[in-house]
């Protein structure tokens, strides 16, 4: 899950991984973004497929990573939002977002387009500054 933080607090996300990809590089891409201590919105228009597992091993890193970062996740990250434009799939990743959102600590967000999820995004991040001027 490389990331692009060139546009905080817009993070870009993709699932295209290379076979030698180094998940500990986007942990600590991740980590740097916690650090920052502004709330950003991560943005994907990749989300995986069915095809996407992980190694058990993998789970337990996310897993054990996760949960030391679970109060930072909450408070920081506003939303993952995924670009999805076909609308069967974006109703197949609702039960999905049920759990992402209970294991993550924020919730997933579907977007149709680009420019839709870039409104979502917008919409977040102005309620999380109309209430952190409240």
């Amino acid at each position: 899950m490389p990331l692009d933080s060139t546009n905080f607090p817009l993070v870009w996300m993709t699932y295209d991984e290379g076979p030698d990809h180094d998940h500990d590089e986007d942990f600590e891409a991740l980590e740097a973004n916690l650090k920052r201590g502004t709330p950003f919105v991560l943005l994907t228009d990749s989300a995986p497929t069915e095809e996407h597992q992980h190694s058990q091993e993998e789970k337990k890193r996310t897993s054990l990573w996760m949960k030391k970062h679970k109060a930072e996740l909450r408070t920081l990250v506003l939303a993952m939002i995924v670009i999805e434009p076909s609308a069967a799939k974006r109703l197949a990743f609702k039960p999905f977002g049920i759990a992402f959102a209970k294991f993550w600590g924020y919730p997933l967000k579907l977007a149709s387009s680009r420019e839709e999820a870039m409104a979502i995004a917008g919409k977040l991040m102005s309620e999380r500054s109309g209430r952190a001027t409240a």
